[in-house]
């Protein structure tokens, strides 16, 4: 069969397995990704599936931005994948446990694009990109790892890749104007689950600043044809290692300058 049947038929095995509730692990040889470029293809492919139920394209997530979460994939280099509208909540959200196989959040900041980043532009600079942020916010990103078996996650990042980079969805907390007199490398954030501190961490743990992120991200999705757009919500990575849920936890990351997002799983 060609590629472009192989990916939507690897896509539908996805799919299948997310309605299902199947534990993520390898899927079969035939199908698995053999390289980063497959692994998006697939990736695009599963989209186009869910965007009936799920939305178009309103964001992107970037994955691995942090020394910690690259140590605890085993994998040292960023990714991405799309967010899609249906999943986009706001805080203080209210969030459902058993629409995940196993929810996580990370705890990151999230910037709200002013300005079109066409792809035939790139590759752009951080100060480019930059220009073009109008607002950030604290965000959750929601991830949900299927009960994933981490001892051979290492061997899975091209399947975790094609998986939409095991985006849930995400929880934004009030957009933030006035943001540039603030050192968003300096900047500390604070995770509480159910009243006490669940971890911090700074926005240079995401790449040395979350804009690095963001460039990086920015760069790949022009690469692979697509241009971020006025509008869209775009995470910069994740400050504080995943921390998995379980029904009943109540949330809150706090970022300095930037206040509060706020989620309860039920």
């Amino acid at each position: 069969m060609s590629d472009e049947q192989r990916n939507q038929q690897t896509a539908r095995l996805l799919l299948e397995q997310h309605r299902t509730r199947q534990p993520f692990d390898a899927l079969p040889d035939a199908l698995a990704p053999r390289g980063v470029e497959d692994a998006y293809a697939i990736q695009e492919a599963f989209r186009a599936l869910r965007a009936d139920r799920l939305g178009p394209v309103a964001g992107y997530k970037v994955a691995l931005t942090s020394t910690v979460m690259q140590d605890m994939l085993k994998f040292f280099s960023p990714f991405a994948g799309p967010i899609h509208a249906n999943l986009i909540h706001h805080s203080p959200a209210i969030l459902k446990y058993d629409d995940y196989g196993r929810p996580g959040i990370e705890c990151e900041l999230a910037a709200y694009l002013g300005k079109d980043l066409p792809a035939d532009k790139a590759p752009y600079s951080r100060e480019q990109i930059a220009d073009a942020v109008e607002s950030l916010m604290p965000a959750f990103e929601l991830v949900d790892d299927r009960n994933a078996d981490y001892k051979k996650i290492s061997s899975l990042i091209l399947t975790l890749i094609a998986d939409n980079a095991w985006n849930g969805g995400i929880v934004l907390g009030k957009p933030i104007r006035d943001w540039r007199s603030l050192d968003l490398a300096a900047i500390r954030g604070v995770l509480t689950m159910n009243g006490a501190t669940a971890g911090e961490g700074h926005g240079r743990d995401v790449l040395g600043h979350p804009f690095e992120a963001l460039t990086w991200l920015t760069n790949t999705v022009a690469a692979q044809g697509r241009s971020m757009k006025k509008g869209m919500v775009v995470m910069t990575g994740t400050m504080i290692a995943t921390k998995f849920v379980k029904p009943g936890d109540v949330l809150s990351f706090v970022v300095d300058g930037f206040g509060e997002v706020a989620a309860r799983i039920r």
